[in-house]
């Protein structure tokens, strides 16, 4: 940034439309997949824990250090495998969703009243049937909360994925450090903030819908 330089260049935003554009559409895509793959997999290993509970503190166990590992060690340990790939962003986005879905959904499925599982169960509900009509309903509300929390986590985090190639609003952060330009700088900060409040709200209003009687 020059002396006298503005801090914000209107006409370069104005003129970048088209890439502001493009690059949060790639962020909105890697967030939307690691948060979908993420789910996945934390249900999963939310079914593993309903089965055999002993389960429980070696999956928090593993997934905990997943989290802790700093995103810039864990991409440079990856790219030598993986290469400088979208594979590698996403491994890296996945892992850091486990630990908040798996305890979220974990803990929705524990806080079902004992006596409405037992009327299922009672009324020849399969364990397939309790689950999804019964059980997973009465959970939204803690899991949602936990989606809410990966989703605007990796939000933030999917920014990092610039540093190897993969775009996102964090491309224009990287720009304006490395040609010392606030406009690209803010543009993406200010961008990579609002998403992850307007996907919040997002998730709050759908969170509403689906559980009128959890307000």
């Amino acid at each position: 940034m020059t002396p006298g330089e503005p801090l914000v260049r209107w006409d370069w935003i104005f003129s970048h439309l088209g890439d502001v554009g493009q690059r949060l559409g790639e962020h909105l895509l890697l967030t939307g997949i690691a948060i979908g793959i993420g789910f996945v997999l934390s249900l999963c290993l939310a079914q593993l824990v309903r089965s055999w509970s002993w389960l429980y503190g070696p999956i928090t166990w593993i997934t905990g250090v997943l989290y802790t590992i700093p995103s810039l060690a864990l991409f440079a340990f990856l790219i030598p495998i993986t290469g400088l790939s979208r594979l590698t962003a996403e491994i890296g986005l996945v892992s850091y969703t486990l630990l908040i879905m798996t305890r979220n959904i974990v803990a929705g499925l524990q806080a079902v009243p004992a006596d409405v599982r037992e009327s299922a169960i009672g009324m020849g509900y399969t364990d397939r049937q309790l689950l999804w009509r019964i059980e997973m309903p009465l959970a939204l509300p803690v899991i949602l909360a936990g989606v809410r929390v990966a989703t605007t986590t990796t939000i933030g985090l999917t920014t990092v994925t610039a540093l190897i190639g993969q775009g996102g609003l964090g491309y224009f952060i990287l720009e304006g450090i490395l040609r010392f330009f606030s406009t690209p700088l803010l543009v993406g900060a200010f961008l990579s903030i609002a998403l992850a409040v307007a996907v919040d709200s997002a998730l709050v209003l759908y969170q509403r819908l689906v559980t009128p009687w959890a307000r």
